[in-house]
C-alpha cells in the first residue's frame, strides 16, 4: 500500500518545485521592478522662479531645464545605482584633465590648496570665463565626477578653479590642527582671492556640489565683497540647513541612514589620517589640538552629527551642535545674494529630505532677481 501511494505521489513532486521555481522568479522580478523605479513616469523638472527677462533667457538656453527627463534604460530612475555607478566607480572612460596646484597659506598655519585647469578652446562669447568650483563632503579634484565636469568645462571654453577641501587630498598632509567643515568659506573665499588677483580681466562663475553648495552660497552672502565680478552661482544637490537636516539624517527611509554611516566612516578614517597633528600626537601638542577624550568619541560615531558634535564644531570654537549647524548653514545668508543664482535638488535625494526642499523654493518666489530652484525628477544621482 505504502509503494503504491508513492508511485501516485512522486509525479507531482516536479511540479510543485516548478510552481516554487516560478514564485521565486515573480519576487525577484517584482523586487527588482521596485527597486530600479521601472514603473515611475518620466517628467520634466520643476521649477520655481520669477518671470523677468534673464530667467526667461536663461530657460530658452537650456532646454535641459524644461524638457522631459527620460533616464538611462533598466538602471537610470534608481537614484541608488546612479549614485553608486557615477559617484564611486564613474564613468566608463573618465576623462583625466591636467592642472596646475597651487598652495596658499592661511593665517592660523594651514595650507589651502587648488587646482587649476586652462581652457582647452575659446568661450563662444570670446569673453574669459572662470569657473570656481567647490566638491561634495571631504572630496577633492581627483574625484571622477569633478574630473568628467572639469573636462567638460575646458572643452566649453572655461578656465577652471577646484578647491581641495582641507585634509582631504590622501597626499597632503594638514599644517595646522584644522580641517575642512561644513560652512568654512576660508580656503574658498582665498582661492577666489586669488583668482582675481591672477587673472584681473575675468568673470566668474561660482559652481558648487553637495557641501560645496553650502559653502559657497554662505560665501557670497557673507559680503556683498564676495559678488563682485561674479556672473552666477549654481548650487548642487545641497541641504540648506544642518539644523533642519540633522532629525531627518537618522531615518531610514530612502537609505538615508545607511549613507549617514557611510560618510561618517569616510570621515573618520580622513580624521585618523591626520590625528598626528589633530590630536598632538608624538609630541606635535599645540595649543589648539583636540583633547584625547575627542579621540575616542570617533571610534564609536556612527553617524556625521557624533563627528561634528566631538571634533568638527570643535574648530571653530562653537559650544553646542546647534550653535554650529546654525551658524554654518548658508539659509541665513541666501537672501544676501544678489547676482544670478540657480538651485538644483533631486526630488528623492537619499540625503537631502523633500522638506529642506522649500527652502530655496521660497527663495525663488520672494527674490526678482534671478533665482531659480529646479527640481528634478526623481531618480537623479546623489554626488557624496
Amino acid at each position: 500500500m505504502a509503494d503504491s501511494e508513492s508511485v501516485r505521489i512522486a509525479p507531482e513532486m516536479p511540479a510543485m518545485f516548478d510552481g516554487m521555481k516560478l514564485a521565486a522568479v515573480a519576487a525577484v522580478l517584482y523586487i527588482i521592478v521596485r527597486c530600479l523605479n521601472l514603473k515611475s513616469p518620466t517628467a520634466s523638472p520643476d521649477l520655481t522662479f520669477q518671470d523677468t527677462p534673464l530667467t526667461r533667457f536663461l530657460l530658452k538656453s537650456c532646454p535641459l531645464l524644461t524638457k522631459e527627463y527620460i533616464p538611462p534604460l533598466i538602471w537610470g530612475k534608481s537614484g541608488h545605482v546612479q549614485t553608486a555607478l557615477y559617484g564611486k566607480m564613474g564613468r566608463v572612460s573618465s576623462p583625466h584633465p591636467y592642472g596646475l596646484r597651487k598652495y596658499l597659506p592661511m593665517p592660523d598655519g594651514a595650507t589651502a590648496t587648488w587646482d587649476l585647469f586652462e581652457p582647452m578652446a575659446e568661450h563662444n562669447t570670446g569673453e574669459d570665463i572662470t569657473m570656481v568650483i567647490c566638491p561634495g563632503i571631504a572630496n577633492h579634484s581627483e574625484k571622477q565626477y569633478i574630473r568628467t565636469f572639469v573636462d567638460y568645462a575646458q572643452r566649453n571654453g572655461y578656465r577652471c578653479a577646484v578647491l581641495n577641501h582641507l585634509g582631504a587630498l590622501p597626499n597632503i598632509e594638514l599644517t595646522s590642527p584644522r580641517m575642512f567643515t561644513y560652512g568654512c568659506t576660508w580656503e574658498f573665499g582665498a582661492m577666489v582671492n586669488n583668482i582675481k588677483k591672477a587673472f584681473p580681466q575675468t568673470q566668474l562663475v561660482v559652481v558648487g556640489f553637495s557641501l560645496g553648495g553650502n559653502i559657497v552660497c554662505k560665501f557670497l552672502g557673507e559680503d556683498q565683497v564676495n559678488q563682485e565680478n561674479v556672473l552666477c552661482c549654481i548650487s548642487v544637490c545641497q541641504g540648506y540647513s544642518a539644523l533642519r537636516a540633522q532629525e531627518t539624517f537618522l531615518q531610514w527611509d530612502q537609505c538615508r541612514r545607511f549613507y549617514n554611516f557611510l560618510m561618517a566612516d569616510n570621515m573618520k578614517k580622513i580624521i585618523l589620517f591626520h590625528r598626528k597633528i589633530l590630536f598632538g600626537e608624538n609630541g606635535c601638542k599645540s595649543p589648539n589640538a583636540l583633547v584625547d577624550v575627542d579621540l575616542s568619541k570617533l571610534y564609536t560615531a556612527t553617524s556625521l552629527m557624533h563627528i561634528d558634535d566631538n571634533i568638527m564644531r570643535k574648530f571653530h570654537g562653537y559650544d553646542t551642535l546647534k550653535e554650529y549647524y546654525e551658524q554654518e548653514s548658508c539659509m541665513h545668508y541666501l537672501h544676501n545674494i544678489q547676482i544670478p543664482l540657480l538651485l538644483v535638488n533631486a526630488q528623492d535625494d537619499p540625503l537631502v529630505h523633500e522638506s529642506l526642499l522649500t527652502i530655496p523654493r521660497s527663495l525663488a518666489e520672494k527674490k526678482r532677481k534671478c533665482h531659480v530652484c529646479a527640481n528634478t525628477p526623481r531618480w537623479a544621482p546623489r554626488i557624496l
